[in-house]
């Protein structure tokens, strides 16, 4: 792995991360991660994003298949899906760090329009392959700009820009490259994921989303699925059951009032389909996810 990237990360990182082990930067999309012990799972619905390993190793579940990876190598995740990760090798003298940054559409719209058609890949959301050098060595030169807050006002855009641009350049490109293409399924896909993130706890009509993505209500539902593996109401699902178990754990809420600020209307109904997703009711859950912290702090 490229030393002065990792060295970089790890001050910050040692320097700004918070109680979860995130270290938030001034550069729009972008954290380090830092943990000193494997971690217990964690639910997410994630966001198109690439996560380089600089240190450690962690595994990333999708559906049946499990994806493990260390140092030197890049997780990529090029459309909304639900994971299942865990941090797997930590500790005090070796710390697990990674850099995440969120994979924006737009810049990779332009830049697709400026490389020209290329072909995309389909049906591969998640994938793990070497992080290219030149990957690396602009993200070392993006994170020297935090130590330089008024360089970084300037020239942190075109950074952001010239690794999306190396991203597309590689092997990871035609796995993203489908998200700079406005009327392309994903693009159209997309949209709709936008409306649930932000009125995951609203009753939404499928319909709705349908016309948003301008697709036939049929062909929507081909595509969702497609795209996330899950129908649209089971998106929404587990959209709520993640922020409702987020706000249990890290908020102290109530297990009726996490349900119902989720959107639930009936806590046996959260009860049972919590149980469904995590294995065990909520309250338990939650203690449980509890005493492992303690235990590994």
């Amino acid at each position: 792995m490229h030393d002065p990237l990792l060295n970089h990360a790890r001050r910050y990182a040692d320097a700004h991360a918070d109680r979860n082990g995130v270290a938030a930067t001034p550069v729009d999309g972008l954290v380090i991660l830092r943990e000193t012990a494997p971690t217990m799972l964690q639910y997410a619905v994630s966001k198109p994003l690439v996560a380089l390993v600089l240190q450690g190793g962690k595994r990333v579940t999708m559906g049946s298949r499990s994806f493990d990876f260390g140092s030197g190598e890049s997780l990529v995740i090029s459309t909304d899906v639900p994971t299942v990760s865990q941090i797997t090798l930590a500790s005090r003298v070796l710390p697990y760090y990674s850099l995440v940054l969120e994979l924006d559409p737009s810049i990779i719209a332009g830049l697709v329009g400026q490389m020209g058609s290329v072909p995309f890949e389909i049906n591969q959301p998640i994938r793990v392959d070497p992080t290219e050098g030149e990957v690396a060595d602009a993200a070392w030169r993006l994170l020297r700009l935090l130590e330089k807050p008024e360089s970084l006002k300037v020239l942190e855009p075109q950074l952001r820009r010239e690794m999306h641009y190396w991203l597309l350049s590689g092997r990871h490109g035609g796995a993203i490259r489908a998200l700079g293409v406005t009327d392309s399924n994903a693009g159209r896909i997309g949209r709709a994921v936008a409306i649930l993130r932000l009125r995951y706890a609203e009753p939404i009509k499928v319909e709705a989303l349908a016309d948003a993505a301008g697709m036939s209500l049929s062909a929507f539902h081909v595509h969702f699925r497609n795209m996330t593996s899950l129908s649209p109401i089971q998106f929404q699902k587990q959209l709520r059951l993640i922020e409702a178990r987020r706000r249990m754990l890290a908020e102290g809420q109530s297990v009726a009032v996490a349900a119902y600020d989720v959107g639930y209307e009936s806590v046996p109904q959260f009860t049972r389909e919590y149980g469904r997703m995590f294995g065990q009711p909520p309250a338990r859950d939650i203690r449980q996810a509890r005493a492992q912290m303690v235990a590994v702090a």
